[in-house]
């Protein structure tokens, strides 16, 4: 995981944490990893973060959120959008991990493993209901582009698996 904390004022990061990603409502923006920088000059908040992939339509409302979560606390922000260097996987805090399991959504592998499971030769995706890793790949799509479909061969339920993204 890249460590970013030196540049995210704390104060921030605290206000910053009660903001969801709006696909994933039970992950904060900061659990997710796409607030690099946080800070304050002459009074206003300069925030920059990045898309989880460039395309990602959630960073209008991502922009949207975290000024309207500052404006509440008296604070004038400004965000940015920065491509690079870009997201990935490995910036979704182990809380932002336990979070995905627990709603639901199967956290990512690292990317060798990925590859394997999303080629259908691995069985390595654990279940987030039942945790059996008895599960078979559906789809490699799934709600959004970021995830892809499985599902439980043991307790039959179908799921998302976020994909590992470099």
């Amino acid at each position: 995981m890249t460590d970013t904390s030196a540049h995210i004022d704390a104060h921030l990061a605290e206000i910053l944490s009660t903001v969801s990603d709006p696909e994933i409502p039970v992950l904060s923006i900061m659990d997710m990893g796409v607030v690099r920088t946080a800070s304050v000059s002459n009074g206003i908040a300069h925030i920059t973060i990045t898309p989880t992939y460039s395309g990602c339509p959630a960073m209008d409302v991502i922009g949207d959120d975290i000024k309207k979560a500052l404006r509440e606390q008296g604070i004038d922000a400004t965000v940015e959008l920065v491509l690079s260097p870009a997201w990935t996987t490995d910036w979704i805090t182990e809380k932002g991990r336990k979070a995905l399991e627990d709603y639901g959504i199967a956290a990512p592998l690292d990317e060798s493993h990925d590859k394997m499971v999303l080629l259908g030769n691995a069985k390595m995706v654990k279940c987030p209901l039942c945790k059996s890793t008895n599960t078979r790949l559906v789809s490699q799509f799934g709600s959004t582009a970021c995830k892809a479909l499985f599902q439980c061969n043991d307790c039959h339920e179908p799921f998302d698996y976020f994909k590992c993204l470099k």
